[in-house]
């Protein structure tokens, strides 16, 4: 076989290899591969009293698993409520008696998550005084729905959430407040940004301007700026054939814009799935005379930005706290 002969193969083979790359990326961008239930989760669901709240599981009318944590009204603790209850208690704020709901906030996990990802976060904000509402976003945990558009589509979810979820379980819908994290953080800024939106306050962490260049500048500090542009549209490509979305019209800096509530950033400074330039352009896209405030979390990448030593749930009761209040 002649030489020219053994690089057509060659060069087919690569072609091949990096058109499946990008049928993976594509596929994964839309619908990620669905996180099983854990042994924590299955653990907390188990034992909620230990962890000092209720958690009852329903369905909103479109079909949407969810779960609603509220503090046991004795003020009974576990030990993640004890911790923030003191830290926010050393810091002067001031809290609600333990076992006192005074609002409601709804989460929103990232991409590859599940609502049960959040129950650890919903014991610490329920310890701090507010009932949690917690959701599987589409392609993720047990939704029915096979892709997501980062916020797009998925807007309008949070805002049913909560006015379901109150007249299901008899409470008020205000005062609410927004948290979402990563991918979570776009649906709950496009979710922030609707019109007559209910929400007090809103947290986001770890989240993006525009996930086009943020899939570029991910994968060009791995492989260089050539194969970054190239990844971006081939992976692209695959996705608006599944979605019918191009990557180009997932931006949360356009509906950041419009914010009037108060926003809370948090990035950590090592984050390279989503590189904190990224969050810090998002977080320049907010109105200026909207209330923000900006948390870098030292030496945090995206997968522990939650767990490291800096105190991010206390900062992050304090701005609920100050801002979803009666």
């Amino acid at each position: 076989m002649s030489v020219k002969a053994w690089l057509m193969i060659i060069l087919g083979l690569a072609a091949a290899a990096l058109g499946g790359a990008f049928g993976w990326a594509g596929h994964e961008l839309s619908s990620p591969a669905r996180r099983p239930l854990q042994d924590y989760h299955h653990e907390f669901l188990a034992n909620t009293a230990e962890h000092g709240v209720r958690v009852e599981s329903f369905r909103l009318k479109d079909g949407t698993p969810c779960l609603m944590m509220e503090p046991l009204p004795d003020g009974r603790l576990g030990r993640r409520g004890r911790v923030i209850r003191e830290q926010l208690g050393a810091e002067g704020v001031d809290l609600p008696p333990a076992g006192q709901v005074t609002g409601t906030l709804v989460l929103v996990h990232g991409r590859k998550g599940r609502k049960e990802d959040y129950l650890l976060i919903g014991e610490r904000l329920c310890a701090a005084g507010f009932r949690c509402l917690l959701a599987d976003m589409p392609a993720h945990g047990e939704h029915p729905a096979k892709v997501i558009t980062f916020g797009l589509r998925e807007a309008g979810i949070p805002a049913s959430l909560l006015s379901e979820a109150s007249a299901r379980f008899h409470f008020p819908d205000q005062p609410a407040g927004l948290l979402g994290m990563s991918m979570g953080g776009a649906v709950a800024v496009h979710a922030a940004a609707q019109e007559r939106a209910p929400w007090k306050a809103l947290v986001v962490i770890s989240s993006f301007d525009r996930l086009d260049s943020a899939i570029q500048n991910n994968v060009a500090s791995r492989v260089g700026d050539t194969l970054g542009k190239l990844w971006r549209a081939g992976a692209g490509w695959v996705y608006q054939m599944r979605t019918g979305v191009r990557l180009e019209q997932i931006c949360s800096d356009a509906p950041a814009s419009r914010l009037s509530i108060p926003v809370l950033m948090a990035h950590g400074t090592a984050d390279r799935v989503i590189p904190i330039g990224s969050g810090k352009r998002l977080f320049q896209s907010l109105p200026l005379m909207t209330e923000k405030e900006w948390i870098d979390v030292p030496d945090a990448d995206h997968h522990n930005v939650l767990i490291t030593d800096f105190p991010i749930y206390a900062s992050v009761a304090r701005w609920m706290l100050r801002h979803v209040k009666p």
